[in-house]
């Protein structure tokens, strides 16, 4: 999550810095290479000061709200504020006639359906049933993860089964009005958690609010400039790199750093899929070490009791005379009896 947080803050360069031609690609070195060979001539000043000013707002007005928990509707409500004052900032100045990108003109109303759209046969069933098993398990696994994040953050359990269920309901709805395949959004509940969201009502309410937006007052967001969208991006997201998380997994367990490490370089320089998979393969290693190298143990007897540890955890322990007691802390079978028996 804290390489996809650094991914997501990178692709906002091209709106912060105004850059017209950037990069396709999400890996680290080909956004900043295309960063710094725009940088004579494709930065523009006024679209910086926009986005570093509104930014330097965000950030405080979060300040604010962790500083004081009664002042949550600061941080809540500065995004809204940031939009509304950018927008009559570039109608007034018409900043728009110097470089500054802005939203433009956005269609109104919602797709139609498209139910009669689709088809059960031909010769693009096999492709599309090939793709959806791909994108299927990578949106889930990015919902999950995202999940997972922002529950050990609240504190909650996250239920695979109901997540699985309400991915599956909501992109077949979806399909029937042509939307993209939809996954846990990383930048909008980053947003949500930022804003102080608690409940899915919060998703309700930000539907309704984008079915009215989308139906009567597209025409207002004309003069918004993308240089704020990915202010507050960048602002939701930064948060989100966790890197206290990483130096105590660095002292409970050194594998699960490395894999913790894997995923995050291979997030940031490759791709989430890419990073995904280095977590996954290192964590089977893990487990084939455990269950082939299995910890041995010589139990020693605690005086005065009838408990049995192991010698090296406590130092009071004593031997047994003249009889040898090891525990193995895994079962043994035909994969470890002769690194058992070695030791």
């Amino acid at each position: 999550m804290g390489g996809a947080a650094i991914t997501i803050a990178l692709q906002q360069l091209k709106g912060f810095l105004g850059i017209k031609k950037f990069t396709k690609k999400t890996d680290i070195v080909s956004v900043m290479h295309s960063v710094f060979s725009s940088a004579h001539h494709g930065w523009n000043w006024q679209t910086i000061c926009i986005a570093g000013s509104f930014l330097a707002f965000l950030l405080f007005a979060k300040y604010i709200g962790k500083k004081d928990k009664k002042l949550f509707w600061i941080p809540a409500i500065a995004p809204l504020i940031s939009v509304v004052l950018s927008t009559l900032m570039v109608y007034l100045t018409r900043a728009d006639k110097h470089g500054v990108d802005i939203v433009r003109k956005i269609e109104k109303g919602i797709n139609p359906s498209s139910v009669h759209e689709i088809y059960f046969s031909g010769d693009m069933l096999g492709k599309g049933f090939r793709i959806g098993i791909v994108a299927g398990m990578i949106a889930l696994t990015e919902a999950t993860a995202i999940g997972r994040t922002f529950a050990s953050m609240k504190d909650y359990q996250l239920d695979g089964n109901k997540e699985m269920v309400a991915l599956g309901a909501m992109n077949v709805v979806g399909s029937m009005t042509s939307c993209y395949v939809a996954t846990g959004s990383f930048s909008r509940s980053a947003v949500n958690f930022m804003a102080g969201c608690q409940t899915a009502a919060s998703n309700i309410v930000m539907s309704i609010v984008v079915l009215l937006t989308l139906k009567f007052i597209t025409p207002l967001f004309k003069y918004t400039p993308n240089a704020i969208l990915a202010a507050i991006i960048i602002s939701a997201v930064i948060n989100l790199v966790d890197y206290k998380a990483a130096v105590l997994i660095w002292k409970v367990d050194k594998f699960d750093f490395v894999a913790c490490m894997g995923a995050f370089f291979g997030v940031v320089f490759v791709s989430v899929e890419i990073g995904l998979l280095i977590a996954v393969c290192i964590s089977f290693a893990k487990i084939l070490l455990q269950v082939t190298r299995p910890r041995t143990a010589i139990l020693g007897n605690i005086p005065r009791t009838t408990v049995y540890r192991n010698i090296q955890q406590y130092p009071e322990a004593r031997k047994v005379s003249g009889v040898l007691i090891v525990r193995v802390d895994s079962a043994i079978y035909f994969s470890n009896s002769n690194y058992v028996k070695e030791r």
